[in-house]
Parts: C-alpha cells; sequence; structure tokens
C-alpha cells in the first residue's frame, strides 16, 4: 500500500492521515497550521499603540523645542523619522512572538525586499511610469480609480511577489498566520521606502506633520499587507480555487486605494473663500482605526478557521 506523504514536512504519514483542504497532514504539521498564535496579535496591537505614543512624543518635543531646521538638516532628521516606525513595529512583533518565534533572518530578508522592490520597481511604475503625481488629483473619479487601479494594485502585487517567491515554500512557513508574519514584514520595507523617498523628494519634512504621514502610511500598508497575507496562508496550506488569491490580491488593492482616497478627504479641511488647509491629526486617526480593526478582523477570521476545522474533519 503506498504511504500518504504529509504536504508541509513531506515525511510518510504514520497513523491516521488528517485531511483539511483536501491535503493529507500529520497530526503534528496539522496542530501546527491550525494554529492561532496569540502573541502575533498582541504584538501587533501593541506596536500600532507605540507608534501612535512615539508621534505624540516627536509633536511633544517639537513643540517644546521648536528646533530650527533646514537643508541637510531637515533631511537627515526626515529619515530617521522615517525609519523608526517600521523598526518600532517589527521589533515588538518579533519580541512578542517568543512561544515559536519565525526565524529573524527571513523576517529582516522579507523586509529587506520589501525595501528593495519598492525602490527598484514600484516607485518608478507609480512616479515614472504611470505619473500618477501629474493626474491623480484632476478629478474625484481620476483620484478613486488611480490609488485603486495603480497605485493599490501595483503595492499590494509587489509585497504578495516579495513573500510568495522567497520564503513561501520555506519549511519555517508552517501555519496559516505565517502568511501574515512575512506579508506584514514584506509590507513594512515597503512603506520604508516610500516614506523615504517622500522624505527625499521633499527636501526634508516638517517634522510634526511628516511622522504623521510617515505613521499613516506604515499602518496603512502593513494592515493590508497582513489581510493579503491571510489568503496567502490559505493558499499554501488548503487546495484553494483558482481565484482565491487573484480575489485576496484585488480585495487587498480595493482597501489601499480607498484608504488613500479617504484620507486626502478628511486631512483636508476646507476653510472659507480662501482655499482650505491639511490637518494630519485626522489623517492619524484614520490609519490608526483602519490597523486596529484590520487586525482584529484578521484575527477572528483565522480563529474561525480553527473552529470550523474539527467539523471539516468529522470530529
Amino acid at each position: 500500500m503506498e504511504r500518504v506523504i504529509c504536504c508541509v514536512c513531506e515525511n510518510p504519514i504514520e497513523g491516521p492521515v488528517i485531511e483539511m483542504g483536501k491535503r493529507p497532514y500529520c497530526s503534528v504539521c496539522h496542530a501546527k497550521v491550525l494554529r492561532n498564535r496569540g502573541s502575533v496579535w498582541w504584538a501587533s496591537l501593541l506596536g500600532i499603540g507605540i507608534l501612535v505614543v512615539f508621534v505624540g512624543l516627536v509633536a511633544l518635543i517639537v513643540g517644546a523645542a521648536k528646533p530650527e531646521l533646514s537643508g541637510a538638516g531637515l533631511v537627515f532628521w526626515g529619515i530617521v523619522l522615517a525609519l523608526i516606525p517600521a523598526l518600532i513595529w517589527l521589533a515588538v512583533f518579533y519580541l512578542q512572538d517568543v512561544r515559536e518565534p519565525e526565524p529573524k533572518q527571513l523576517v529582516i530578508g522579507v523586509f529587506i525586499l520589501g525595501i528593495i522592490i519598492a525602490r527598484a520597481v514600484g516607485l518608478p511604475l507609480v512616479q515614472s511610469v504611470f505619473r500618477v503625481q501629474d493626474w491623480l488629483n484632476n478629478s474625484t473619479l481620476y483620484h478613486i480609480l488611480g490609488s485603486i487601479l495603480v497605485i493599490g494594485f501595483i503595492q499590494q502585487f509587489l509585497i504578495y511577489a516579495v513573500v510568495r517567491y522567497s520564503v513561501y515554500n520555506a519549511g519555517e512557513f508552517d501555519e496559516r498566520v505565517d502568511g501574515v508574519v512575512y506579508s506584514t514584514a514584506a509590507a513594512l520595507g515597503y512603506a520604508t521606502m516610500v516614506n523615504l523617498q517622500y522624505v527625499v523628494d521633499s527636501g526634508g519634512v516638517d517634522l510634526v506633520n511628516g511622522i504623521m504621514r510617515i505613521a499613516v502610511t506604515t499602518m496603512a500598508l502593513a494592515s493590508f499587507g497582513g489581510l493579503m497575507g491571510y489568503f496567502l496562508g490559505r493558499c499554501k496550506f488548503e487546495d484553494e480555487p483558482a481565484w482565491w488569491m487573484p480575489a485576496g490580491l484585488t480585495l487587498a488593492a480595493i482597501l489601499n486605494g480607498l484608504f488613500r482616497y479617504f484620507l486626502g478627504e478628511i486631512t483636508t479641511t476646507k476653510v472659507g473663500l480662501e482655499g482650505g488647509g491639511y490637518n494630519p491629526v485626522w489623517g492619524l486617526i484614520w490609519g490608526t482605526v483602519v490597523a486596529v480593526v484590520t487586525t482584529v478582523v484578521l484575527y477572528l477570521m483565522i480563529r474561525r478557521l480553527q473552529q470550523r476545522a474539527p467539523q471539516a474533519l468529522g470530529a
């Protein structure tokens, strides 16, 4: 009789074969795949909280010290601020995931790949090929469609590609929630390069407004990257239909684009006949709410998969 091979560890299965998503599992791998590590979700929420506190501290320090920066000094501190949010989130994420942390070299490697792919492909496509800066704000329709079909799809596809063609087939990618972990790391890398480019192109940024914009970009891309990671995790461990991953990518791109559009709407204040201004505080609130809601929804979706698994196995 031909022995059945576990689809994760690729070892012959001793004892009863467990099937899930039309794929065979040994008991050890099946238990791993179904895990919903609480530390991952607490780390995500903690990272969001610390990032918001950090933004508040920067605003207080700048307000009290009133530093007079210009030229290279302004660019330098802008670059420092662009790096810190992603590093905070990665550090908290990794330190909290103590029960079975992902290998440091893989998490950091995916983060660095996110930076590279953003600089080499993503930003040139958005800015030089599609040149969204020239037409995105011409009308509401252009803004929504450009944010979704150009910026949203390019960002989400490249974040997907970083994970799919690097760690996806690695042995350490052995749980559904790993898709969220690695996709978030790739998205944080992508967000870091977007923020660095923003600082450099602007010749430095106002420290208070700049750190709020940087924090919002980081939280948004990390959230939508994590959402796409959920779909990747399902594809890795279940026999999903051909449309599953494209649907996940499309959903993440649409949410990304709509987030950008509404971010512009709520941060632009229209006062009187002399035009409006810019209020980044509302953007920070919007980004925080979206990040928290996305984290909670992902947790509930993976928990629901756990609860459904015994029924699917006939237990």
